[in-house]
């Protein structure tokens, strides 16, 4: 989908309230925001649907707010990181600590995972969250320092350190679990 159709079908919901207009923008873009919350939540599937559920039901309240001046993916990606850390939020305010080290998420057995997916998982685990942010936004997802920079609200050397940081480690992991560069 190009951005005009993407203004198009963003317009046609905040004006007329068009629910498949919306649907359209749901199906075009599901895959990436659930893949952004596979990655932050290191596979857990259930957390990652129920966060993708909120982040649409987000956009689709405040749709109005996107004007096309970015990419709309950019725009929901931005959402998503909000609803990412307004879960992180009220985890920790719940008791549950974060350590910077998490467990792989136990998969489905009817998919399990293959031992390079664990060992990816398990090295984004070694990661800081702002660190995993960054390394899968850029790497999994492709943006750009800038375009990270702008989602994050994270000024952009500070992304580039996150970035070095969190490449360093993955890799420092890696080789230590026996695979090369």
């Amino acid at each position: 989908m190009g951005r005009l159709s993407d203004i198009s079908l963003a317009t046609q919901v905040a004006v007329f309230g068009n629910k498949r207009a919306f649907d359209q923008l749901v199906r075009q873009y599901q895959s990436p925001v659930r893949r952004f919350f596979l990655n932050q939540t290191l596979g857990d599937e259930m957390l990652s649907d129920d966060l993708a559920q909120d982040t649409f039901l987000k956009a689709y309240t405040h749709i109005g707010q996107y004007h096309g001046t970015s990419n709309f993916l950019t725009w929901l990606t931005r959402i998503a990181y909000n609803v990412f850390y307004d879960y992180k939020r009220k985890a920790e305010s719940g008791g549950w600590k974060d350590t910077g080290e998490y467990q792989v998420a136990d998969a489905a057995p009817s998919t399990p995972p293959s031992t390079l997916k664990m060992d990816l998982y398990t090295a984004l685990g070694q990661l800081k969250e702002e660190e995993r942010v960054c390394i899968t936004m850029q790497l999994v997802d492709g943006y750009s320092i800038d375009e990270i920079a702008d989602m994050t609200k994270m000024p952009a050397g500070t992304v580039k350190s996150h970035l070095k940081r969190g490449k360093d480690k993955m890799a420092d992991y890696l080789r230590q679990n026996g695979y090369d560069r």
